[in-house]
């Protein structure tokens, strides 16, 4: 008789070549200012910041089922806090972006006590109303500008860890090294947050956390507990939102109330990232943020068309493609860059079983 060996795998021949494909990039991205001129470093900082925004959102909705529209409270109350570490305690702002995401995650915790008391659109509305509700007390604040904002001091700025050296090695001005500094930051804060949502998407966690938000009653009667994974995501969430809003905000050099905590900027544009790439899937908002930061390319100098054109192709993907633009290659090729479904594979080995050797 032939005995079978089963094991479960989630990695595919596809995301094998997938991987082998990003180190590569990640490696010639690291490399890459040795070369660009520093329009395309500033785009590329854009583009991993705006994509470590959207894979938080998406890990807080699309696989949490926590539809929040007041990110932006993260943003702006982390990157305050950036500012408020170099202005009044001196810190040096690399070592302020630690304070960026743990302020953020403080603030989480008061937030996510009010809002998970709260289901669907009123769960939306209560996270607005904080994220207002912080701007205009961040806007008495002050020591760091009040209501008109304010500026990173010039000498904090030339003391960045790191700057001088880069400065010197890439033959560049100081602002161009601040760039290519704060450039390396984003990108190793967008690898991190997405090597560690896709380790945490295939432990026991990531399937609790499925569970929760297909199904919160079933989960709970298989022993889930929903509400400490509803708070882990969320504060994982605000965590790395916060980090992002200060490092954003660190390489601009100025914050502002509104500008920190616009609504648009940093949860509406958000959304549609996510939401025309593919909700639930790590892939979707890689794909969502390169579509938006073309878009943007193309038409942020047509004023209002151009708000008009990104509502437009929103309408456009969810009529025709309900999944996303991922969705749709998915649907269409099989192919998946970052699987997290459980598949049995199995191997037929040759041999005896015990009852045939007592025969």
């Amino acid at each position: 008789m032939r005995a079978h060996s089963y094991t479960v795998t989630t990695r595919t021949r596809t995301s094998t070549y997938a991987a082998i494909v990003a180190v590569c990039l990640v490696f010639a991205a690291i490399i890459l200012p040795a070369f660009a001129d520093r329009g395309l470093i500033q785009d590329l900082f854009f583009i991993f910041t705006m994509l470590v925004l959207a894979q938080f959102w998406n890990l807080l909705a699309g696989y949490g089922g926590l539809v929040s529209v007041g990110q932006q409270a993260f943003v702006g109350f982390g990157a305050y806090m950036l500012f408020g570490a170099v202005i009044l305690a001196g810190w040096n702002p690399i070592a302020a972006l630690v304070l960026s995401g743990v302020g953020a995650l403080v603030l989480a915790i008061p937030t996510a006590f009010f809002a998970f008391r709260l289901q669907g659109a009123y769960f939306a509305i209560g996270t607005w109303v904080v994220a207002e509700v912080v701007r205009l007390v961040v806007a008495q604040w002050r020591a760091v500008g009040g209501g008109t904002g304010t500026s990173l001091p010039r000498d904090a700025r030339d003391a960045m860890w790191g700057a001088e050296w880069i400065e010197a090695i890439f033959d560049v001005r100081a602002s161009a090294a601040r760039d290519i500094l704060a450039y390396w930051l984003a990108l190793a804060l967008v690898v991190a947050t997405i090597g560690g949502i896709y380790w945490l998407l295939r432990t026991k966690r990531g399937l609790a956390l499925a569970a929760v938000r297909d199904n919160m009653q079933a989960a709970q009667s298989v022993g889930v507990d929903a509400a400490r994974m509803k708070w882990a995501v969320f504060l994982i969430a605000a965590f790395g939102t916060g980090l992002a809003g200060g490092l954003i905000f660190l390489q601009n050099g100025r914050i502002s109330p509104d500008g920190a905590f616009s609504v648009i900027d940093w949860t509406a544009f958000v959304i549609f990232i996510v939401v025309i790439g593919g909700i639930g899937t790590i892939e979707g908002p890689i794909i969502g943020v390169l579509v938006f930061f073309a878009l943007q390319t193309l038409f942020a100098d047509y004023g209002s068309w151009y708000l008009i054109v990104l509502g437009l192709t929103g309408i456009v993907i969810m009529l025709f493609a309900p999944r996303g633009l991922w969705g749709l290659i998915s649907d269409k090729s099989g192919i998946q860059l970052f699987p997290i479904r459980r598949r049995l594979s199995g191997v037929e080995r040759a041999g005896q079983s015990s009852s045939s050797r007592e025969e």
